[in-house]
């Protein structure tokens, strides 16, 4: 095994060991957002308003199925980072080799129905007729790649429960490069439209994937199994299923709000939803840094926890809440002045065709990425506090977490998009974020006394 890729959170102060772990997990993060990018630059640069509304129609739908398979596998990495901490190496494999075969059984069920629904889930949405073809044909390839998503995610997720953040970073950057060489073969050459964009996406996801396997196999020993590893054991599919199952569900909940979300701004116009797109995208971007912190809380948690340190547990966290301030202080700038400027890459803007709408579709963007910046402390909060609480054990207590964002989501779609038009998306992630700190933060403490009387009592 590799020992120098293996990190013990347990030991050391907490604040060097969260950025020597968040920083090439933050660089690994912003590489799959440039791919993602690059995918809906190139749509914008060469398929049009249309095209690119369409890709971005699919966000949300994309996030709750997508979301879904992220949290599932961030959660069957827990008991692993968990068993690492406690040293026991042998529980370690056997949650190891159980995920195997309940990931199969996810991926296969995921991949069968939302493939057989993906027109139908579209016309739930109301998605506008005139970007409906684009945004079947995009997502439809997408869904296709769920077992993909499930091999990269999974494997990745077992290499950094170990410690090892970098890893999995490397493999990222080779394939985010491909990705740009097949979104140019496939929509430029190709001609293959908004699907070869989504191929592209697939392809080098799994190249990623199957680097992570390679490299575990050669360098990880703790992660080879054997059979008696891969036998159905009901107590391991439990304990997976109950930390997998709620974080999973938490992304879902959370993206039925954002798709209420979405069917409200596709009844402003394909303007206003090509605006959004290009904000999302641009915000994905820059909220990297907190979704790095999270993934790294998840993983520092769950080592302490399984160690028994529990005093590390609340001075990891204020460190990295720090990190989240600094972080949302300096985006907010960013946002300020220069949102404009990073929308306007989605947007052929020397387009005589597309040239009217350009403009109006930064100036909106820009009010999009403006207004969420100065919320974005909340956000950090959100993703700092909950996958800590993740780490430590207790999915189920997160999970209402999202229930918070539906409805704050639900409710800015249903009641004032309505009334205020695009002035009120533009503050329905703020709402949803400040609810679910709401109830974050003391569900933090409350956890925080659960965990200290388990560890007291055995």
């Amino acid at each position: 095994m590799a020992k120098s890729a293996v990190r013990d959170l347990t030991q050391g102060k907490p604040m060097k060991l969260i950025l020597g772990f968040m920083l090439p997990l933050l660089f690994g993060m912003l590489f799959q957002q440039f791919y993602n990018m690059v995918d809906t630059i190139i749509v914008g640069q060469f398929l049009g308003i249309n095209d690119l509304a369409g890709v971005g129609s699919t966000g949300s739908v994309n996030f709750l199925v997508m979301g879904f398979v992220i949290g599932v596998c961030a959660g069957f990495a827990i008991p692993v980072a968990q068993k690492f901490g406690s040293k026991d190496f042998d529980a370690l494999k056997k949650f190891v080799g159980n995920t195997i075969w309940i990931s199969i059984v996810f991926a296969a069920v995921l991949t069968t129905a939302t493939c057989l629904l993906c027109s139908q889930i579209l016309e739930w949405m109301n998605t506008p007729k005139n970007v409906f073809t684009p945004a079947r044909d995009y997502i439809f390839v997408i869904f296709l790649g769920i077992p993909v998503t499930f091999l990269y995610n999974i494997l990745s997720g077992f290499i950094r429960s170990l410690g090892d953040s970098k890893t999995p970073v490397y493999f990222l950057i080779g394939s985010s490069l491909l990705n740009v060489a097949l979104d140019v073969f496939m929509i430029v050459v190709l001609q293959m439209g908004v699907a070869g964009a989504a191929w592209a996406t697939v392809i080098s996801q799994l190249v990623s994937g199957i680097l992570c396997l390679i490299f575990i196999a050669k360098r990880f020993e703790l992660l080879r199994i054997s059979r008696d590893d891969l036998k159905f054991r009901p107590y391991y599919i439990g304990r997976l299923c109950a930390v997998g199952l709620p974080m999973g569900l938490q992304y879902s909940i959370t993206a039925i709000g954002t798709i209420l979300l979405q069917a409200a701004v596709n009844g402003l116009g394909s303007v206003a939803i090509a605006a959004i797109t290009a904000g999302n995208k641009v915000g994905q971007f820059m909220c990297c840094p907190f979704d790095a912190m999270g993934s790294t809380m998840a993983t520092f948690g769950g080592q302490n926890v399984g160690a028994g340190k529990l005093d590390r547990l609340k001075r990891g966290l204020f460190d990295c809440i720090m990190l989240g301030v600094g972080w949302s202080l300096i985006a907010l700038v960013i946002a300020y002045f220069f949102g404009g400027n990073l929308s306007a890459m989605f947007i052929n803007t020397n387009d005589p065709e597309t040239a009217e709408n350009a403009a109006e579709i930064i100036r909106l963007s820009q009010q999009f990425l403006i207004n969420n910046a100065l919320f974005y402390i909340p956000l950090a909060l959100v993703n700092i506090v909950r996958f800590m609480i993740q780490g430590m054990g207790s999915s189920q207590i997160a999970l209402y977490a999202g229930v918070f964002e539906l409805v704050a989501r639900g409710v800015v779609a249903i009641c004032f998009v309505p009334m205020f038009g695009y002035d009120a998306v533009c503050f329905a992630n703020p709402a949803a974020w400040v609810l679910a700190d709401c109830f974050l933060i003391p569900a933090f403490f409350a956890c925080f006394k659960i965990v200290k009387r388990k560890i007291g009592q055995s």
